[in-house]
């Protein structure tokens, strides 16, 4: 059995079901299973239907009770001249004209198809093998007729929908059928049956009426072909028709093209615009929302103060500095920046998040994956906005970690603390000088002992300049260190809060954005697929 896949249709047919695969796949975890059914059904059918013969096409005659179906199916077959291998017990069960046996059961057993008519007579085959199929009525009162009407709609590759002049704008066959298989105009055949009945005059209009009908329906491209199977008027360029299509050998390859066209249109509900993914702004305004929310603010407070108690522990008064030994560093207190901890262990004691911590970092979550999935349809962006909650649970403790690891640099000294640290030994050093000198000018009076000439300098005494000059400077070197502290502290305060940002930063890259933007990037490769199925 040829297939013949060297032909770009058959290609093209290849392509779409990859794509529609490809699209089923990316929104399994996303779209309702209802939505999965019809699409599952085409790439069955697609499989199976590509897997079986392709050198035969498989024409399907529908009609409704009265149109002459079965009567027009004996006209286009020939069956009176029909070599017979199995009699159809009834006029309810679906009845094959078989022209070239090779490959034609597996097929038909497919079709489910059990009576079958082998034609000896090859002219309506022409160069091709073709099975035609009739049907039972599709507006039959018996259920499992219309059911059967249904499935091999479904299944044939060409559709001859044989319509009389009476009942050819019934609304069950145009809304039931031909509008729901608008897009498979391309192997479809729309056949006014019965003409004989109508006057000359009568003819045109009812033609034109018919073609009006059909534009509505969307097939206004469809070929329709006025017969009479009683007279024959008609009938050989519907055969001609129907012979073309079994030469072509296509028509399987384009009905199910059509139909990966029409699956792909049913996802088109769910594609949206291009969304707006992942911008640099909206990088920059989570890392900073949860920032906020980690407290990342209060441990650059936490930095400043603890600079400033280490330079006041250096360049203070040396009289009052061990004041401030007597509280503890405030970052060692909230196990901040230590370096005798694993970073993989590393905690820092910082309170947990109250609930107005916890509202804004889920604000700020929520915002960003909106922003993200702006422009998709309801269940993509709730999608987004899942993956970029995945990491909910476990978000807080990562964010503590990050602190926790975060060189704060804090142990570095600055350049100017030894400088201070000098002079105000050397003031201290001056004021106990003068002091020591002055009581014992004291004791020796006290106890009567001639008291040596004092030195002066301007009219002061020098022990007297010493204690004052050494007090005096102390005091303002003290305040000097400490509005030198202040600014400073501010200085390392920023830079602490882009060290400590920029690991917020890091984990919100690795915890949300990261995440997000596979949702987003499934999105993307979810609408190139459907338009890939679609032909688009």
């Amino acid at each position: 059995m040829t297939r013949h896949r060297g032909k770009p249709e058959a290609s093209v047919l290849a392509a779409r079901l990859e794509a529609l695969n490809s699209a089923a796949e990316l929104a399994e975890a996303v779209l309702p299973k209802a939505d999965f059914a019809p699409i599952n059904h085409v790439l069955e059918r697609a499989s199976t239907r590509r897997s079986l013969s392709a050198e035969h096409t498989v024409v399907g005659f529908f009609g409704a009770t009265g149109s002459g179906k079965s009567s027009l199916f004996n006209a286009v077959s020939g069956t009176h001249r029909a070599t017979v291998a199995a009699r159809r017990p009834t006029t309810s069960e679906t009845l094959a004209g078989i022209w070239g046996t090779a490959g034609s059961e597996p097929l038909l057993d497919w079709l489910q198809v059990a009576h079958r008519h082998v034609v000896a007579d090859e002219s309506l085959g022409g160069h091709g093998c073709l099975i035609l199929l009739d049907l039972p009525d599709f507006d039959s009162t018996a259920v499992e007729h219309r059911e059967i009407v249904q499935r091999l709609a479904g299944q044939v590759d060409v559709l001859v929908w044989v319509l009389d002049p009476q009942k050819y704008a019934d609304a069950a066959v145009h809304h039931g059928f031909l509008r729901p298989l608008a897009s498979h105009g391309a192997v479809t055949l729309v056949v006014l049956n019965q003409v004989d009945r109508l006057a000359e005059n009568q003819l045109q209009p009812v033609l034109a009426s018919l073609k009006d009908t059909l534009v509505q329906d969307g097939l206004g491209r469809a070929d329709v072909y006025p017969v009479s199977a009683r007279t024959g008027a008609g009938v050989k360029e519907l055969k001609a028709a129907i012979t073309a299509f079994a030469d072509q050998r296509q028509a399987a390859t384009n009905r199910l093209i059509a139909d990966v066209r029409n699956a792909a249109h049913a996802l088109e509900a769910d594609l949206g615009s291009e969304p707006a993914g992942v911008s640099k702004p909206a990088r920059a305004e989570l890392a900073e929302q949860l920032a906020q929310a980690a407290g990342v603010d209060a441990i650059c407070d936490v930095v400043a103060t603890s600079y400033r108690r280490q330079s006041h522990a250096r360049t203070g008064w040396p009289v009052v500095r061990w004041l401030g030994k007597l509280r503890r560093d405030p970052l060692k207190r909230l196990n901040l920046d230590r370096k005798d901890v694993s970073p993989m262990l590393n905690r820092s004691s910082m309170p947990a998040p109250g609930p107005a911590q916890q509202a804004q970092a889920d604000k700020a979550v929520r915002q960003f994956a909106d922003r993200a999935g702006k422009g998709a349809t309801a269940p993509w962006r709730a999608a987004i906005r899942r993956a970029a909650r995945s990491a909910e649970d476990t978000l807080a403790d990562d964010l503590d970690q990050a602190l926790a690891r975060t060189d704060l640099r804090s142990d570095r000294p600055s350049w100017w603390w030894p400088v201070f640290g000098v002079i105000q030994w050397s003031a201290l050093v001056a004021a106990l000088a003068g002091a020591l000198w002055l009581l014992g000018i004291a004791a020796l009076g006290y106890f009567q002992f001639p008291v040596p000439e004092t030195p002066r300098v301007e009219g002061f005494p020098v022990p007297t300049l010493l204690l004052a000059v050494g007090i005096l400077a102390g005091v303002l070197l003290a305040l000097a260190s400490g509005l030198i502290a202040r600014l400073v502290a501010r200085s390392r305060a920023a830079k602490a809060r882009r060290r400590l940002r920029a690991s917020v930063a890091q984990v919100a890259e690795e915890r949300i954005v990261q995440p997000v933007e596979q949702a987003v990037a499934l999105y993307k490769e979810f609408r190139q697929a459907v338009a890939a199925a679609a032909g688009e």
